[in-house]
């Protein structure tokens, strides 16, 4: 259950490390400056970590509801090398995915080369003559998958929590309690 809690904290590391920096010498300078592939980078490395927050949120999720709604099965389901697996597929897909419209995104020529934002975000998408639909539909295939997708599971988990603790004892009310606030917590 924490490694899932130290993911997310790493997570917020590198996300936080990709911004920052950078931002503290955009202060100190006179001029900011950025050259197009180190922008690409930076979004790039950012939405991939922030985008694996979202699956990580689902597996605590999970995580969650087999140790409250399956205790005497959990040291089986929830295996080390379960754990594993879903925190190499949680860094691993959001990087796969947030590639794709950044490699189309560094195929194209930006006619513009002001940015008028903090960091590069997708912002950067105003830098270009034409707009890209592929690039569109990825944007909206990877929100769907990494971000909606997520947040479904995450409400169903908990609906299902909600149900199994409210017809169970006063104890187990108050474990699963215990057991969901670290989650509930982090998702303010």
């Amino acid at each position: 259950m924490y490694i899932f809690i130290a993911a997310l904290l790493l997570n917020s590391v590198v996300a936080s490390t990709t911004v920052y920096p950078k931002l503290l010498i955009d202060i100190l300078s006179e001029k900011p400056i950025i050259s197009y592939s180190a922008c690409l980078l930076q979004c790039y490395i950012y939405y991939s970590f922030s985008a694996s927050d979202f699956l990580l949120l689902a597996a605590m999720a999970y995580d969650r509801f087999v140790s409250i709604c399956k205790p005497l099965q959990y040291p089986i389901i929830m295996s080390k090398t379960t754990v594993c697996i879903i925190l190499f597929l949680s860094w691993l897909l959001p990087a796969i995915q947030v590639a794709v419209p950044t490699l189309l995104s560094a195929n194209l020529k930006p006619c513009n080369f002001t940015l008028k934002a903090i960091f590069c975000n997708n912002s950067y998408y105003s830098l270009y003559c034409v707009t890209s639909a592929a690039r569109s539909l990825a944007d909206m295939f990877n929100i769907f998958t990494l971000i909606l997708l997520p947040i479904i599971f995450i409400l169903f988990t908990y609906t299902r929590i909600l149900i199994i603790s409210y017809r169970s004892s006063r104890n187990v009310r108050t474990k699963a309690a215990q057991t969901c606030t670290p989650h509930l917590l982090y998702m303010d």
